[in-house]
């Protein structure tokens, strides 16, 4: 990530949860607006990149810094929808919960695999 380093590398965006293109998509199925997504955005390892220099999926991410960030952000949120699916009110059942917070532990888990 260094000046000297000649590998391009492949990021998370900074709120790697809240997905920009996931938002976008919900927006134009559900009203026929489509917004453009943003040309750079701010990754997990504090750069300002383009956003096609980006990507949610594990696999894909070359960046050990954002994998990182990606893998304690997966499951903070994680440990949040669990902890608000329990609370009186919820929209969502504590085992609706549990089904989303195992799929983000899931992703944290693949972020924290050594090679990307």
């Amino acid at each position: 990530m260094g000046g000297n380093d000649p590998h391009v590398h492949v990021h998370v965006q900074a709120k790697v949860v809240h997905d920009d293109a996931v938002t976008r998509n919900v927006l134009a199925s559900t009203f026929g607006l489509a917004g453009d997504l943003p040309s750079h955005v701010t990754t997990g390892c504090g750069l300002r990149v383009p956003y096609a220099m980006t990507s949610p999926r594990p696999e894909r991410v070359t960046c050990l810094a954002c994998r990182e960030h990606a893998r304690r952000e997966h499951l903070r949120f994680a440990q949040e929808v669990e902890r608000l699916s329990r609370m009186a009110g919820s929209t969502i059942s504590p085992a609706q919960g549990k089904l989303a917070a195992d799929k983000h532990r899931d992703l944290a888990r693949r972020f924290g695999d050594a090679e990307g």
